[in-house]
């Protein structure tokens, strides 16, 4: 079953709408994830896209990167132990209704991140396995990936992995739509309850992503665009996906709000740097 990506809702209009009369309590969400210097991936990315949703965002830094649209000149790893109490401080007094994870980096932080989220018991979470920036550098240490697998996907709601992050998760080579759906079904074994295999990696003149669920496979339908302004794709989409379960939605209808998000935010990306410039977080947004 496939489903083009539309873009569905006015965000603009649903905050509005809670604005009148009672206002409810305005959704929460948190990332777990690493900082952007130059602003189009990470911590920033989340809280960009959290804000375009109506979502009140709040942080656990896991790294500071100094990065650019030309790639990542220092990374300097937070410590673990600081992490996990960023992770206390916002969910023992603000809370959060999802959380999504992005850059980790080490085993010691997935240690503690997975530590945490399970003595909350929290859900849902999203899970972004970032292993590599679009520079090409490095994001996540080779030796986490197994604490990766082992700690964080079973808590997951959602995880979303891309062509290659898919082969490293499922020890398949992801290369078209048929290794695409073994990858899932495999990573899908791991535990988390909804697998989307992005489809920005591979070749054609679409960029589907796939999802599974262990039971039915969706395709998410996009336009690929011809663009260098691809930065903290993988960061939004996720983010959205969060903010969107945040909002009460189902999985699989966040995910195809998401990806109607993240197809805009492409098409409305404006040139930023030399490299790879970053997405339009506030396409939607009036003032954009």
């Amino acid at each position: 079953m496939s489903s083009e990506v539309e873009d569905e809702r006015d965000w603009s209009t649903v905050i509005a709408g809670e604005q009148l009369g009672e206002t409810p309590r305005r959704p929460r969400a948190l990332t777990i994830a690493g900082s952007d210097s130059g602003g189009g991936a990470g911590i920033q990315a989340d809280l960009k896209t959290f804000a375009a949703f109506g979502v009140y965002g709040a942080s656990a830094i896991t790294a500071v990167t100094a990065q650019n649209t030309l790639g990542v000149r220092a990374i300097h790893e937070v410590p673990a132990d600081v992490v996990a109490a960023q992770i206390d401080a916002v969910l023992d007094d603000i809370g959060a209704d999802a959380a999504k994870t992005g850059m980790l980096s080490s085993a010691s932080i997935i240690e503690a991140v997975a530590d945490r989220l399970r003595a909350h018991s929290f859900a849902p979470l999203v899970v972004d396995p970032v292993m590599v920036a679009k520079s090409g550098d490095a994001l996540l240490r080779p030796e986490a990936v197994q604490a990766l697998i082992e700690l964080l996907l079973p808590l997951a709601a959602v995880v979303t992995p891309n062509a290659p992050e898919a082969t490293v998760l499922s020890g398949v080579e992801v290369h078209d739509a048929e290794s695409a759906r073994e990858a899932a079904r495999r990573i899908h074994a791991l535990g988390p309850a909804m697998v989307i295999v992005k489809g920005g990696h591979l070749e054609g003149d679409r960029s589907d992503d796939l999802v599974f669920d262990g039971r039915s496979f969706e395709i998410l339908s996009g336009r690929r665009i011809e663009t260098p302004h691809t930065h903290g794709t993988g960061c939004t989409f996720s983010a959205a996906i969060a903010a969107c379960l945040a909002r009460g939605m189902e999985p699989l209808a966040a995910a195809r709000e998401a990806r109607a998000f993240l197809q805009g935010a492409i098409e409305h990306a404006e040139p930023l740097g030399a490299g790879h410039g970053p997405v339009n977080h506030l396409w939607r947004s009036p003032h954009a």
